[in-house]
């Protein structure tokens, strides 16, 4: 479904009222930076705003959708905007010279330019250098946008000659809803919701039931360490680490269990209208009754440290051995 303003507004409204207000004042900025996270619909919101600079049958701000100009930026091959992608890893400073070689041509239609640069982090210092030059020196009507995840990593100087947009990532109650109308159950919706807010990212972890068998083993290795503690380790050995083979799924794997102590807490200040695991409301009520707030502080302590050391590379079996020890203890 095509989007517009109104509809971008769902998600990002501090942005949509920032450039409407701009495109409908004729103030846009030269340059902009759209930073944020994966999934917060960025290039879709810049080749909108190219939308609403090129169409010449605007109904207020929105585009007409239907234009010569309109119908070209949709099918990707309109000539007088450039989108600058990586080549290979990163953007290459041959690449904004070929950019700023076309910019020097007056637009070839309308005298106006747009160029996007995606992953911007990823420039080049002689790139950058490159497009610092272009951004000082803007030819005629032009536009520029860059999209990135990682704003820290752009030359200071760029940053400070364009006009940065935030975008806020996905609110999970949105998340969940948009998981399930893409036909996602709203038990993994919901914990998927809680790990990321990333739409794509969300996508991903659900692909094969991926996360669904993430949480059985979640599930499974609570029940043993509270009704079979002395089957826990062979379901670590057995069970989990052949699951959660490299770093960033016993990453997921420690988050999956965060959340768990996190729904036990819930359970015990009465909020189970926030709880994530909500097809275990049972075991839920169970180890709130029997856990203690203060063995429950210190179970997720003891998660919270294990995720710390696996950012400070632990090997990770010995770091969940040693978290199942912490997490059985008194």
């Amino acid at each position: 479904m095509m989007t517009n303003w109104e509809k971008l507004e769902n998600t990002q409204p501090t942005i949509v009222k920032m450039l409407t207000n701009s495109l409908a004042k004729d103030r846009l900025a030269h340059a902009y930076v759209f930073e944020g996270g994966r999934g917060t619909r960025k290039k879709e919101t810049a080749m909108l705003l190219a939308k609403s600079f090129f169409c010449h049958h605007n109904n207020g701000v929105e585009p007409c959708q239907s234009c010569r100009d309109c119908k070209r930026i949709d099918s990707g091959n309109h000539p007088d905007i450039h989108v600058i992608e990586t080549d290979g890893a990163s953007i290459k400073v041959d690449q904004i010279r070929d950019l700023k070689k076309e910019f020097s041509m007056r637009g070839l239609e309308s005298g106006k330019k747009v160029y996007i640069v995606e992953e911007a982090e990823k420039m080049t210092d002689s790139a950058a250098n490159s497009l610092l030059k272009f951004l000082e020196e803007p030819e005629g009507d032009a536009l520029a946008v860059l999209v990135t995840t990682q704003v820290h990593r752009l030359l200071k100087t760029i940053v400070s000659r364009s006009q940065i947009l935030s975008f806020a990532p996905l609110s999970s109650e949105l998340l969940v809803k948009k998981l399930v109308n893409d036909g996602i159950n709203e038990k993994d919706a919901l914990v998927v919701s809680r790990i990321t807010s990333d739409l794509q990212g969300a996508l991903q972890l659900c692909q094969e039931d991926w996360i669904a068998q993430a949480r059985n083993k979640v599930i499974q290795l609570i029940d043993d360490l509270s009704l079979r503690p002395r089957y826990a380790f062979i379901t670590l050995q057995e069970e989990w680490i052949p699951f959660f083979k490299d770093k960033k799924d016993v990453q997921l794997g420690i988050d999956l269990l965060m959340l768990w102590y996190r729904d036990v807490i819930r359970m015990q200040v009465d909020q189970t209208d926030q709880i994530v695991y909500i097809d275990q409301e049972d075991k839920l009520q169970d180890q709130a009754l029997k856990l203690s707030q203060s063995k429950l502080g210190t179970n997720l302590q003891a998660v919270m440290d294990a995720k710390r050391r696996l950012d400070a590379n632990t090997a990770p079996q010995l770091l969940m051995e040693q978290l199942l020890l912490r997490l059985q203890e008194g």
